[in-house]
């Protein structure tokens, strides 16, 4: 409600003429649908400002989500050549292993 709606001539006054009335009751009804679509635009900007909070942090996850698989990358990169080293040494340890069991077969009477 707001206060258009009481407005009343003074006490003693002569009414006010019908296209006064009407232009009043018109003025009126535009306020309200004023004061309506600024409530409404309001709570748009606030839900607008919670969208870009809540983006905000979502990016800032994402970020720090790729940081954390660069990481895990990196060490996995290093564990598979880890492997790979210890896969070699492990195959030239068997051959010196058959090589020295050869020689003692050999030497074996």
């Amino acid at each position: 409600m707001n206060s258009w709606e009481n407005f009343s001539p003074p006490q003693g006054s002569p009414p006010a003429p019908p296209r006064v009335e009407d232009a009043l009751r018109r003025l009126s009804t535009a306020l309200e649908k004023l004061e309506a679509a600024v409530g409404r635009r309001v709570k748009a900007d606030a839900l607008r400002a919670d969208l870009e909070e809540e983006l905000a942090v979502l990016q800032d996850d994402r970020s720090r989500l790729g940081v954390e698989l660069d990481a895990a990358l990196a060490r996995a990169a290093s564990v598979e050549a880890a492997v790979e080293d210890v896969a070699r040494k492990v195959h030239g340890a068997g051959a010196a292993i058959r090589d020295v069991l050869a020689e003692v077969e050999a030497q074996a009477p």
